[in-house]
């Protein structure tokens, strides 16, 4: 471990084939790691940079702060982990075929994400913060979207009678993703 400024640095350790050495971590960078489970760990201002998380467990993990930075979250089940605290941002990662179902990500925030097949049903998202993020084939149902400003993010398909979308922001030419169930052809 070596310290950048008030954190701990790990850099390039496979946690997929060792323990992880504690339980909890407040105010560590790990670079170039990667995991195939972080349940039960306590993680606390935390920043992740270049890791590979996929198909990780995160069951019971408790995640209040945390960035991660062109990390590879194939598969991982966002659900499981610990609501109280809950508060995660997402920049230039591929977030394919996670789970958000039930979770309450409205501080959140992804910036340029690939997040195909990701579902959010029943999530809410309202106040989360949205940038240039590909939603192909993602699954929003009773999901709370309300006030999201979807201008920049692209490949969506929300159903606005399945889902809170008051005051959520689009562009005229993504209507098509809303009005998808309609089954109507918009030129």
């Amino acid at each position: 471990m070596i310290s950048k400024g008030n954190l701990e640095v790990i850099n390039s350790i496979d946690f997929s084939d060792r323990e992880i050495p504690e339980s909890e971590f407040e105010q560590f960078e790990f670079i170039n790691c990667t995991f195939s489970s972080v349940a039960g760990i306590e993680l606390t201002d935390c920043i992740f940079t270049d890791c590979n998380f996929s198909n990780a467990t995160f069951a019971n993990c408790k995640m209040n702060d945390v960035t991660f930075y062109n990390c590879k979250l194939l598969g991982v089940n966002f659900s499981e982990t610990k609501d109280f605290g809950f508060l995660v941002k997402f920049d230039n990662c591929i977030l394919d075929y996670a789970i958000f179902d039930n979770k309450k990500l409205n501080k959140s925030s992804f910036t340029n994400c690939k997040i195909h097949n990701a579902d959010f049903t029943q999530a809410d998202l309202s106040k989360c913060k949205l940038h240039n993020c590909d939603f192909w084939d993602a699954v929003f149902v009773n999901t709370n979207v309300g006030g999201v400003d979807f201008t920049t993010s692209k490949n969506f398909t929300i159903d606005p009678t399945n889902n809170n979308v008051r005051k959520a922001k689009f562009l005229s030419s993504d209507l098509a993703g809303l009005l998808t169930k309609f089954d109507i052809i918009i030129k």
